[in-house]
C-alpha cells in the first residue's frame, strides 16, 4: 500500500515539473521572437509648413484677333501708295489716294473748289495696328467699290494660342494671369480667355487664348513659351516626395507615421500643389511634433516595427 502511494507522488511531481518546463520554454520562446522580431531601419522628418507654387511651361503662337479690312468707298483709280506690307500705322493715317475716272479725265487742269468732291479721295487708318495684307499695292490699277485695299491687324487685338494638356487645364482658367516669354528674352503679361471648343485628337490639348495686358507689335505667328504657376496656400503642410507612397494606379496615397519610437503606422493623406522635390499634403493635419518617414517605407506594412537612424535620435 506505502509503494502505491510512494508512486502517485513521483508521478504527482513529475507533472509539475514537466509543466513548470513547458511554461518555461513558451516564455523563453515569447522573449526569443520579440528580441528577432525584425525592425526596418528608417528616417524620419517633420512636417514643414510653407507657400509652395507649380510651374509649367506651355507653348503658343501669336495671333491677331481683330482685323480691319481697308476697302475702296468708290470705284475708282489708285494714284498714290502710302504703306507697305508689315508696316506700322496709326489711326487716321493716310494708306491710299484715289482718283475717280471723272478726275482723271480732267488731267493737268486746273480745278478749283474741294478736291475730295472733285474725285480725289484718300483712304485713312480706322485703327492702329499691322499691315498683315496688302491686297492692292500697285498705282494706276482700277478697283471697283468695295474692293478690298489692305488689311489692318490691330494692336491691342494681339493674343497667343496656347496649347495646354488638358489635365492642367485648372491652371488656363479665364482670368489667370501667365507669363509669355519671347525668343529674344523679353517677358510679357498675358490673361487667359475663355478655351476654344476643340481638342488636338494626338496630343489631347485644348487650345486656350491669352490676351496681352499692353500693346506690344509682335508678329503673327510667333513661336512663344507660356509659364503658368499656381500658388498654394502660405501655410500648407508639406513633406518631401519620397515620404508618399501610393498604390499601383495612383488613386490612393498614403504615409508612415510614428506613433512612437518603435512603431509606424499608415495614414491616408490628400495631395494638393506638387514640385519636383516637394508635395503638399492637404488633409489631414498633422501636429508640429507627428514624424513621418522619409527613408525606409517603402513595402511596410500598415502597422510595422521600426528603428529610427541613430544620427537622428
Amino acid at each position: 500500500m506505502r509503494s502505491i502511494i510512494i508512486t502517485g507522488s513521483l508521478w504527482l511531481t513529475l507533472l509539475v515539473a514537466l509543466a513548470s518546463c513547458s511554461s518555461s520554454e513558451q516564455t523563453n520562446s515569447t522573449t526569443t521572437q520579440d528580441q528577432i522580431s525584425p525592425c526596418t531601419p528608417v528616417t524620419v522628418q517633420s512636417i514643414e509648413r510653407g507657400g509652395i507654387s507649380n510651374s509649367l511651361t506651355l507653348f503658343g503662337t501669336t495671333l491677331y484677333l481683330r482685323r480691319n479690312a481697308v476697302t475702296a468707298p468708290v470705284a475708282a483709280f489708285i494714284a498714290k501708295v502710302y504703306i507697305s506690307l508689315g508696316q506700322r500705322v496709326k489711326a487716321g493715317q493716310p494708306l491710299y489716294q484715289l482718283e475717280t475716272k471723272e478726275r482723271r479725265a480732267l488731267g493737268n487742269l486746273s480745278v478749283g473748289g474741294d478736291s475730295a468732291l472733285l474725285g480725289r479721295i484718300i483712304v485713312k487708318a480706322s485703327s492702329g495696328g499691322l499691315i498683315s495684307t496688302f491686297d492692292k499695292q500697285q498705282t494706276g490699277d482700277y478697283v471697283l467699290e468695295g474692293t478690298q485695299l489692305c488689311t489692318i491687324a490691330e494692336d491691342n487685338a494681339l493674343a497667343v494660342q496656347v496649347n495646354v494638356p488638358y489635365e492642367y487645364q485648372a491652371l488656363a482658367k479665364p482670368g489667370r494671369r501667365c507669363r509669355v516669354r519671347l525668343p529674344d528674352g523679353r517677358a510679357l503679361t498675358a490673361i487667359f480667355q475663355t478655351p476654344l471648343t476643340t481638342v488636338n485628337a494626338l496630343a489631347q490639348t485644348q487650345s486656350v487664348l491669352a490676351r496681352m495686358t499692353s500693346s506690344v507689335p509682335l508678329p503673327e505667328n510667333l513661336t512663344v513659351q507660356v509659364d503658368v504657376t499656381s500658388q498654394a496656400n502660405a501655410q500648407a503642410q508639406l513633406l518631401p516626395k519620397a515620404a508618399i507612397l501610393s498604390d499601383e494606379m495612383l488613386q490612393h496615397f498614403w504615409v508612415m507615421r510614428l506613433i512612437n519610437d518603435s512603431i509606424a503606422v499608415k495614414v491616408p493623406v490628400q495631395l494638393g500643389e506638387k514640385t519636383t522635390t516637394t508635395v503638399e499634403v492637404k488633409s489631414p493635419i498633422f501636429g508640429t511634433g507627428d514624424r513621418i518617414i522619409t527613408e525606409g517605407n517603402y513595402g511596410l506594412p500598415d502597422t510595422a516595427r521600426v528603428q529610427i537612424n541613430a544620427k537622428q535620435l
